[in-house]
């Protein structure tokens, strides 16, 4: 596994340059390095991500206001592209606040661990702003386009039980067992088929605005290239042999 922390608990782990860029380097390394087989994604402190850090941006709108939104498809578009299309499944074990571009970091990871603590809100119109980092897709994709409406146009917080409610994440645990937890669930799938579960990602991202007969065609070659794998026929004879299967991802 590779675990990825933020790590600016001070500033509640809010996105300023160096962060974004150390967490864009950390995401690339991960999603080359063939021996990382899982990623887990958490913040240090009482907080996941609390978004954009705003005392610099207000220090970039002063100086340079044409360019104060250069990071967003600079560091915010690449960011969310490497969690999303990396060959292998993100966890994110959400410890605290999570707002705005860190609830669309959290809801670009595949799997979602929850701090029964932790509070969530897309906070973009509150500055006068939209979304970015992906977060009129993920969002409206977890939780239907009305209520993402809500969530955007109001600004209205809520809370872990409520995510788990509408669809965004599965599992609430205590705060002290959010780490734990989240280490565990990336250790299964890091032990687990990680060619299935990056065809699997694919799958499941792409199907999205796609005609049932092209997801039917697309499915059926990526069951023939796994079927080509020693994953798959070492769980069949697994399987056969009442044995408990062991995934290379090859």
């Amino acid at each position: 596994m590779a675990v990825l922390t933020l790590d600016r608990p001070d500033r509640r782990n809010a996105l300023d340059a160096g962060l974004k860029t150390a967490l864009r380097h950390a995401l690339a390394a991960a999603a080359d390095d063939d021996g990382v087989r899982a990623v887990l994604l958490t913040g240090a402190g009482k907080a996941f991500c609390v978004g954009q850090d705003l005392a610099e941006h207000a220090a970039g709108l002063r100086a340079d206001p044409g360019h104060a939104f250069d990071t967003v498809e600079a560091d915010y578009a690449p960011i969310i592209r490497l969690v999303t299309t990396m060959a292998k499944p993100v966890v994110a074990a959400v410890n605290g606040a999570c707002v705005g571009a860190g609830l669309a970091l959290a809801l670009a990871c595949d799997l979602r661990v929850l701090a029964e603590e932790a509070v969530f809100a897309t906070a973009f119109t509150g500055i006068g702003l939209t979304c970015d980092s992906g977060l009129s897709a993920t969002l409206t994709r977890a939780v239907g386009e009305a209520r993402a409406k809500e969530l955007v146009l109001l600004g209205r917080s809520f809370t872990a039980e409520q995510a788990v409610a509408w669809g965004i994440a599965g599992q609430v645990v205590p705060g002290a067992d959010v780490g734990k937890t989240g280490l565990e669930l990336a250790a299964r799938l890091a032990a687990g088929p990680t060619a299935a579960y990056a065809e699997s990602k694919r799958l499941i991202s792409e199907s999205w605005g796609r005609d049932l007969g092209t997801v039917l065609t697309d499915e059926a070659r990526a069951q023939e290239r796994l079927g080509r794998t020693g994953d798959h026929a070492g769980a069949v004879e697994a399987f056969l042999g009442k044995r408990a299967p062991v995934f290379t991802g090859h």
